[in-house]
């Protein structure tokens, strides 16, 4: 078993990936750090860079984790398709980083986190990154 990160270059991802290594470092199970773009977009700002996804995979493997950075394009529902991976591979857990957005930003857009949490047929921590004070 093994489990599966959503990671994007962001603080939520960034805290997603730290609570992903701590948990397959608990568990003694491999890190799936997971990172998608929606297949023929010309420019995706969730889509990491090599380097980025190379220090992700490095982070886990300096606390002593194994770890394995997938990037598939997803056609159709990113949530589903994430769900559908985790199936797949038969993950433990799902980690997911949450952002923090308005409530109109809710009604309009919808959320990927929140159908992957309301969906998932296995555990899933949702985290969120540390707030700031300066």
């Amino acid at each position: 078993m093994s489990i599966v990160v959503g990671f994007v270059p962001t603080p939520a991802g960034e805290a997603a990936l730290t609570a992903g290594i701590a948990e397959a470092k608990l568990r003694s199970e491999d890190l799936v750090i997971v990172n998608s773009a929606r297949e023929g977009a010309l420019v995706d700002k969730s889509v990491a860079p090599d380097d980025v996804l190379a220090q992700a995979a490095q982070r886990a493997t300096e606390a002593g984790v194994k770890a394995t950075v997938i990037q598939p394009p997803y056609l159709n529902d990113l949530a589903d398709e994430f769900l559908e991976f985790a199936r797949e591979v038969d993950a433990s857990l799902i980690v997911i980083g949450l952002r923090h957005r308005t409530q109109v930003g809710k009604f309009i857009l919808g959320s990927h986190a929140q159908r992957i949490l309301m969906q998932a047929d296995r555990p899933v921590l949702a985290v969120k990154a540390g707030t700031s004070d300066t």
